[in-house]
């Protein structure tokens, strides 16, 4: 396995939220679960404003389809996570 910066590929995605505050707890939530192949997979998350952004960057572009994929999951349960409960949260 090769290990020089143009043998890994990279993705960003750019994920919106309703405000900053659920961007920081969907990067805060997601952040603790590690990569499972960490040799394999870097991650790094930021929140800009009100935006999730996650890069990925993998050995294969299988790892990028199959990381991507898994935390859009992740992303998907902690929207409705939010939405469900985010509202009564935020009145108190």
């Amino acid at each position: 396995m090769s290990d020089t910066l143009s043998d890994w590929h990279t993705v960003t995605v750019r994920v919106p939220f309703a405000s900053a505050r659920h961007a920081t707890i969907a990067k805060q939530v997601i952040e603790v679960d590690r990569e499972l192949q960490p040799h394999a997979v870097k991650r790094l998350l930021v929140v800009e404003d009100d935006v999730l952004v996650a890069t990925f960057t993998t050995l294969t572009v299988r790892l990028a389809r199959l990381t991507l994929n898994a935390f859009l999951e992740n992303v998907e349960l902690v929207v409705r996570t939010i939405g469900q409960f985010g509202a009564e949260e935020e009145r108190r």
